[in-house]
């Protein structure tokens, strides 16, 4: 059985939730990263998730610092108005990444696990990328399971738990710390990870 560790960075409002970006980390060494375009549209319905991430201050602090800067002359030419570089090639249609993040769990095998931190919501916006969790693709597992509900199997608490030393809240980075996260707890529980 093989893992994948994953991490979503989203806007949600209790009601909705936007997928921002997503880190995945195989087993194998694969990675995956990528970054909603709908961020980028030009539309009405572009224009207000960005003005909804502009007054949403954690994700101005947290987030939007990790997404893909723009570099050389067209730093100087891009408009105040965006968030990120939207020509980065991470930047792709929502359409485009369910394919990808589709192919990229099937080549991890018939019986992958998902594994993600806190991840309700990242479940959410996973199953999300093809409609309704009975349309997730042959391959894609229903469930993710999640490393706060294994750590407190174990007795453990946040604080108990090897610390992310760096890029918390970039979706990658953040989904290779759930990686090394999931693999200590398999090996303090004396499993294979």
């Amino acid at each position: 059985m093989s893992a994948l560790d994953y991490d979503w960075e989203f806007l949600e409002d209790g009601r909705t939730i936007e997928p921002i970006s997503i880190g995945m980390v195989a087993d194998d060494g694969r990675t995956y990263y990528a970054v909603n375009a709908r961020l980028a549209s030009h539309g009405w319905k572009g224009w207000r998730l960005r003005r909804r991430i502009r007054k949403h201050k954690w994700l101005m602090e947290n987030v939007v610092p990790h997404l893909p800067k723009p570099s050389g002359d067209w730093n100087l030419h891009m408009p105040k108005s965006w968030l990120f570089n939207y020509r980065d090639p991470a930047v792709k249609p929502i359409e485009r990444i369910a394919d990808e993040v589709a192919e990229f769990i099937r080549a991890a095998g018939p019986d992958v696990e998902l594994w993600a931190n806190y991840g309700s919501y990242d479940h959410v916006c996973l199953a999300q990328l093809w409609g309704r969790m009975i349309d997730l693709p042959e391959g894609v597992p229903m469930f993710t399971n999640d490393i706060q509900q294994e750590a407190r199997r174990q007795g453990l608490g946040w604080g108990d738990l090897p610390k992310q030393e760096i890029g918390e809240h970039n979706a990658l980075a953040d989904a290779r710390h759930n990686q090394v996260v999931r693999r200590w707890l398999a090996e303090r529980d004396g499993a294979t990870p």
